[in-house]
């Protein structure tokens, strides 16, 4: 495996790969975090007054993300074809469950060394116009540059097709105006993935007429208008980001005109699976840090482990976990033989986000009042479950799409 900006890395197994990530994470991004371990946790350093991101955070991700491009693991699912590593889809799911797994929810810097794909260079990146590839390419899987994804906006949320953020061709150039909503990094990206509307009858008709641009977010017209806080926090990195009278080259073009929402539906296919691994390796961690506490805490004359109130949630976590793990597995190994897989992610990403909550909880109640503290870092695993509830496709839809696809008869495994 290689990269255009790493070390050229030799193939090997999933065991060899992960034990070589876990060795690279403790000897570079772990003295990291543990140097910034005062800043990373106290939210007035970690955020501006504006609520985003401050610098010497952004700063510090962006040596995290050089450091793992360097070593070759940043692009390492990214296709071969525009210098990644081309891992499939169930070296992707393992690793991602092994990254929260080992380290748990808390690690802000070990959550940012694989390129998300809506973030970091993905396959989106294999429809660039040559123009983009010479500006952006290098950069990207440099781990020196970030993305935003444009697609949700105020009144076009689960039904994307109610967007109304337009795209209207003028000469060589693109002309943008509309407003995107719940937007993923836009505080601190230095590019958006944006998504508008380039034929109006297509869209309504819902076959198409949407089209992707890459869009820089310094270019004159983009505002940031706020930043979007989340579960009592002084800041966030979601972003409401307005577009007016904004002029990007043709070439920013991403991919066939009028024929963006298949991207846009590959990203949330890859996003429903990167959920679905760290809704497993999240509830593994969880349990394990709740079982030692189990066996470890005494009450009435012996551990709490011995109670079966205790075991046996202890033991319906396992069950969950378990369960969330195989379908999952099954997941990555048909979209690994080029399956389709559209009922398998909405119930992979489903079964495991739903496990992790029920483990959270239970997790939390094992430990009792300290299940509820910042020092055993529980919440920061249900804060992120219950927003995976929503990202890439709520609870709800995910179930719309199951039952769609049972209704069309798709019932056999």
């Amino acid at each position: 495996m290689s990269t255009t900006v790493g070390t050229e890395m030799p193939t090997t197994s999933i065991d060899e790969l992960l034990d070589g990530f876990g060795r690279f994470i403790d000897a570079v991004i772990m003295p990291l975090e543990d140097e910034n371990a005062d800043r990373l946790n106290n939210p007035r350093e970690l955020y501006n007054e504006d609520g985003s991101y401050s610098r010497w955070y952004r700063d510090l991700v962006r040596e995290a993300k050089s450091a793992a491009a360097e070593a070759g693991y940043y692009s390492m699912f990214c296709p071969t074809s525009i210098g990644g590593g081309g891992l499939g889809y169930t070296e992707m799911f393992q690793t991602y469950e092994f990254i929260y797994h080992r380290y748990g929810p808390h690690r802000r810097l070990v959550q940012e060394l694989l390129a998300h794909w809506a973030m970091g260079p993905s396959f989106l990146c294999t429809h660039f116009t040559e123009a983009l590839r010479t500006d952006l390419l290098d950069d990207l899987l440099a781990g020196t540059v970030e993305m935003c994804f444009g697609m949700s906006e105020p009144d076009a949320g689960s039904d994307a097709w109610m967007m109304s953020t337009s795209a209207t061709r003028d000469g060589d150039e693109w002309v943008i105006n509309g407003t995107k909503q719940w937007t993923s990094n836009s505080p601190t990206a230095d590019y958006c993935y944006l998504f508008a509307v380039t034929d109006p009858d297509l869209k309504r008709e819902r076959r198409g007429g949407v089209s992707c641009f890459v869009v820089p977010m310094s270019a004159p017209g983009v505002q940031v208008d706020s930043v979007i806080r989340l579960f009592g926090e002084i800041g966030g990195n979601e972003g409401i980001v307005s577009f007016s009278n904004v002029r990007v080259p043709a070439t920013h073009l991403v991919g066939v005109e009028n024929q963006g929402f298949k991207l846009a539906m590959g990203g949330v296919s890859l996003g429903r699976l990167y959920n679905a691994s760290r809704g497993v390796g999240l509830s593994r961690w969880l349990l394990e840090q709740a079982t030692e506490h189990a066996k470890s805490r005494v009450t009435f004359g012996k551990p709490i482990a011995e109670y079966q109130g205790i075991s046996f949630k202890l033991a319906e976590s396992m069950m969950d976990i378990y369960a969330a793990r195989c379908v999952s597995l099954d997941l990555a190994a048909r979209l690994d033989r080029g399956e389709g897989a559209v009922r398998e992610l909405a119930m992979a990403k489903a079964i495991s986000v739903e496990a992790l909550l029920r483990v959270a909880d239970r997790c939390m109640q094992v430990c009792g009042a300290m299940g509820l503290t910042n020092e055993m870092h529980f919440y920061s695993a249900w804060h992120m479950a219950r927003s995976l509830q929503l990202a890439d496709g709520s609870a709800e839809i995910l179930r719309v799409t199951v039952a769609n696809r049972v209704l069309k008869g798709d019932v056999n495994f």
